[in-house]
């Protein structure tokens, strides 16, 4: 696929825009790129969907240098890309740091968003900034980016893809672009979401969580406090990490497509 790209006012930003369907705009999770999706997507079209993916604020091949790089930032952008789009209400997928800015275009136009699916979330403050603080100080250098890789093969914990350790390179290699790393280093510096808004969001929603995912000291927990928040539905995924649609796509893949039809056909999930 060609990669296309949206001009706003601030950046440009990268996506991929495949099959036929209802729209499904798929978002990243902070220091990953749009391919993190490569599993999940075609699934997805060969459920009768139109996928978007999308590359986040500095990453993969949208713009760096931009002013903000909050949830709040990244769900403007979301939302930036849905009016463009201009296919009716769409399903958003957000992974980690991305799951906050699915829930931030959510509750901002609750009439452009369908459903969200917030996989490995991070929408509310865990209470973990200081070491993001720590982190962001420790990608100053130049081996930033190996220091973030490093991190990265931990969040698959059972089932790393075939395709793995090219991936990995690849993530390494746009981390070294000029602008790139500075972009994860003021993300994890960026305002975190808003829990306030959990309460707000009126669309369907479905929490998908690896049982071992490392990110979260409970991650059970966190995501039935996050379905509960948003009147939803949580969903573990036995042994997975916080990747579930990349390391475990075949199992992650039927939740969210079962998710989406169930909807589909008018039903309140989690109601």
């Amino acid at each position: 696929m060609a990669t296309q790209f949206l001009q706003t006012s601030d950046g440009t930003l990268a996506y991929d825009d495949t099959g036929a369907g209802s729209l499904v705009i798929c978002v990243p999770g902070m220091g990953d790129v749009r391919a993190e999706y490569r599993f999940l997507a075609p699934r997805l079209v060969a459920a009768g969907y139109r996928v978007v993916t999308l590359d986040v604020r500095g990453h993969g091949e949208t713009s760096v240098r931009w002013p903000d790089y909050s949830s709040a930032g990244v769900g403007a952008d979301i939302l930036k890309l849905a009016r463009a789009l201009d296919a009716g209400p769409a399903t958003i997928i957000g992974t980690s740091m991305a799951a906050g800015a699915a829930v931030w275009a959510a509750t901002e136009e609750p009439e452009r968003v369908a459903r969200l699916v917030l996989i490995g979330p991070f929408v509310r403050d865990t209470g973990n900034s200081w070491l993001a603080s720590l982190a962001a100080a420790a990608f100053r250098g130049p081996w930033g980016a190996e220091l973030w890789t490093s991190y990265y093969r931990r969040l698959y914990p059972s089932v790393k893809p075939a395709d793995f350790e090219a991936y990995v390179a690849a993530l390494k290699a746009n981390l070294r672009e000029p602008g790139r790393l500075a972009t994860l280093r003021a993300m994890l510096l960026a305002p975190k979401a808003d829990e306030a808004r959990l309460a707000r969001v009126v669309a369907p929603t479905l929490v998908l969580m690896g049982t071992r995912d490392p990110d979260f000291p409970d991650p059970a927990q966190e995501a039935t406090l996050v379905a509960e928040r948003t009147r939803g539905t949580a969903q573990m995924i036995a042994g997975a990490g916080h990747y579930p649609q990349a390391e475990m796509p075949d199992i992650t893949s039927e939740q969210v497509i079962a998710f989406l039809h169930e909807v589909r056909v008018g039903v309140r999930h989690g109601a």
